[in-house]
């Protein structure tokens, strides 16, 4: 089977159309990742009328980076929280995603992502069952996972923390609520053109 060799509205939804009729089978997620740290992201906040807010700044150039899963038809998301972003990183991720999906000869996870150097490295070995479909370059406003790091950063903004552990603990909070919350991942992910599968 020829894949296109980028995703767009007009080819996604043939590919996903070719899919069905070879595995019995087909999911259609999507991928991204955000790095996250320890200097505060700064947002307008609510205070009484007359009183300034007060946000503690620090600058710690210290990073997290958070790896997103979407199926936007469902809702249901995926996390890793991992201490750097590379082939490596994304080979234990796509495996660790692969086995969680049960991807198979039958069973086949259409993952959108985009052209990021580890997401297209020669060095990356894809899991059996897992077939990427590359965005356009340049073209975040096609990607459904984009959307997902304003609710992840939701209790990152205006709060300052001391190390990477109390930011991890506060990553993994969110992630585990936003798990049980398809509806609001479907009502901002799932875009008019994207394909049902």
């Amino acid at each position: 089977m020829r894949w296109p060799k980028t995703a767009s509205k007009k080819t996604l939804p043939q590919a996903v159309e070719d899919a069905k009729y070879l595995y019995k089978t087909v999911e259609l997620w999507s991928c991204d990742e955000h790095r996250v740290g320890l200097i505060p992201r700064l947002k307008r906040s609510w205070a009484p009328k007359g009183q300034r807010p007060i946000v503690k700044v620090q600058s710690q150039y210290e990073w997290l980076y958070l790896f997103a899963f979407v199926q936007p038809q469902t809702g249901e998301t995926v996390w890793y929280i991992l201490p750097e972003c590379n082939t490596d990183a994304f080979q234990v991720v796509l495996d660790s995603f692969a086995k969680a999906r049960a991807t198979s000869d039958d069973h086949h996870v259409l993952l959108v992502l985009d052209q990021a150097p580890w997401h297209m490295s020669k060095n990356l070995t894809l899991p059996l069952g897992l077939e990427p479909i590359p965005l356009p370059p340049y073209s975040p406003e096609l990607q459904p996972a984009e959307h997902l790091w304003e609710l992840s950063d939701e209790t990152l903004v205006n709060h300052s923390f001391q190390n990477l552990d109390q930011l991890q603990k506060s990553l993994d909070e969110q992630c585990v609520r936003l798990i049980h919350q398809p509806q609001r991942i479907k009502n901002l992910c799932l875009f008019h053109w994207w394909p049902l599968v």
